[in-house]
């Protein structure tokens, strides 16, 4: 890793602010409680400062942000213009009750709505993507009058009672008790297809053929939704096979099911556009957003509504909402996020960075080290998958869980200056969609370092 000299980006010095990680250390592991853990398992790390694409920790050490912290500081750390929309907001009107207009909501939904694809005019606020994910099945179980909503294994939807049922992952199995309406089934994913497919067309046909006859079993007038991840996030960065998506768009149509696009984390320039399921041509009856929409800075999100939709609650009132729906701070971190986006082609940057540095650099990873096993990804939203077998596919890691090989890999991220996204036997190169040529080849500098060592793990 790389010390910092003598002060911090905060303007501290380097020993005021190790101090004060210290007593912060100190202090959280007294009092905090984390979520996703078991706490006396953990040793969190400490971060004291961030800006642009770097932050350091509590030993004083920069690494490079390759996780985006949960992949939503999508325009870096510590923006100025949107710190200074911050501060100017509260100096003003720092909070107000939703019921009543403030210009942060308004400009931020009409800035939302020019991007969203189709007719999704109208915006419902949220505190975070987890909320947006619950209203949005609301909106659809009383637009359709019908109740289960499918959702596809390997994703994430959020950690809420209907979103974390939805999530296809394993983090939903202690929360499942199988009374949520959630229906789970297989999507795409070639590289460990459901469907013994030999190539992407195949993938594509297999899996909307399978998803059909599940809807079918279900019973077609029982489904409200389907939610999808326009590009699944945590659970792997599967880029949907062309025509897929689409596929489903003329399933929903057919069955009258509504669709739900998932964009929380892959919204807002992530993949190159300002959702990624714009990449395939397609609009869906309602988006959900957080995370890359003011870059995290103040807790956002939010639901993108279809006039169909929306005229389901013209002269019926929609029973939900949040005592900080459309919150000032947060809303005002939104309007200056998505301008700073545009004016500094925040989101064409990502594109670029994804095509012609991070992509070639980490296909080039891919044909050197046997641990890899794929790499994939649109922008700055790729994965590297992991393996200790490259014939059988075996993870590094298994499904659901971790390895010492696996440790020993992210350590080495680490001690040499990156810090990354990991889940199970996958490192995630996701670093903000401001990140720059050099940054971009610091890190894979690193992450060649880091395979290194994953390659020792290999069976040969």
């Amino acid at each position: 890793m790389t010390a910092v000299a003598s002060t911090l980006p905060t303007g501290q010095t380097f020993d005021t602010a190790l101090a004060q990680g210290r007593r912060a250390y100190e202090l959280d592991r007294k009092h905090v409680f984390h979520s996703w853990s078991a706490q006396a398992k953990i040793d969190p790390m400490t971060i004291v400062a961030a800006q642009g694409s770097y932050v350091w920790d509590g030993e004083g050490n920069r690494l490079l942000d390759f996780s985006s912290q949960m992949v939503n500081t999508n325009i870096g750390h510590q923006h100025p213009k949107v710190v200074a929309a911050i501060a100017e907001q509260a100096a003003t009107l720092c909070t107000i009750a939703p019921p009543h207009v403030n210009a942060a909501r308004s400009e931020a939904a009409r800035l939302i709505a020019e991007r969203t694809p189709g007719d999704l005019n109208r915006v419902f606020f949220t505190n975070g993507g987890a909320d947006a994910v619950e209203h949005a099945v609301r909106m659809a179980r009383l637009h359709t009058g019908r109740y289960k909503v499918l959702s596809r294994y390997r994703s994430y939807h959020g950690g809420t009672d209907t979103a974390i049922n939805l999530t296809g992952d394993p983090r939903r199995w202690p929360n499942d008790y199988g009374t949520s309406g959630a229906v789970h089934f297989d999507g795409p994913f070639l590289y460990r297809s459901a469907f013994h497919a030999f190539d992407e067309q195949q993938e594509c046909q297999r899996a909307l053929e399978h998803l059909d006859r599940l809807i079918a079993m279900e019973g077609p007038t029982t489904i409200a939704a389907i939610i999808l991840e326009s590009v699944p996030g945590t659970a792997g960065i599967m880029v949907p096979p062309a025509g897929y998506l689409a596929g489903v768009r003329e399933i929903c149509d057919r069955y009258g099911i509504v669709y739900i696009a998932d964009e929380v984390m892959a919204g807002f320039g992530r993949t190159g556009e300002w959702f990624a399921v714009n990449h395939f041509d397609v609009t869906p009856d309602l988006i959900t957003f957080a995370k890359g929409v003011n870059s995290g800075y103040v807790p956002l999100g939010g639901v993108a509504i279809s006039e169909a939709i929306a005229a389901t609650f013209a002269d019926r009132p929609y029973p939900g909402g949040l005592t900080y729906s459309g919150h000032p701070l947060a809303t005002a971190a939104a309007v200056a996020t998505i301008n700073a986006m545009e004016d500094e082609q925040i989101v064409q940057n990502a594109a670029r960075i994804g095509a012609d540095v991070l992509g070639p650099g980490l296909r080039d990873l891919a044909a050197r080290h046997p641990s890899v096993g794929e790499v994939r990804g649109l922008g700055v939203f790729w994965a590297i998958e992991l393996v200790a077998d490259p014939a059988t596919r075996e993870p590094l890691a298994p499904y659901g869980g971790t390895s010492a090989a696996m440790n020993e890999v992210v350590g080495a991220c680490k001690t040499n200056g990156l810090l990354p996204f990991v889940n199970f036997n996958r490192i995630h190169a996701a670093p903000p969609c401001t990140v720059g040529d050099d940054e971009v080849r610091e890190g894979l500098a690193i992450l060649d370092t880091a395979l290194s060592v994953a390659d020792r793990h290999v069976v040969h």
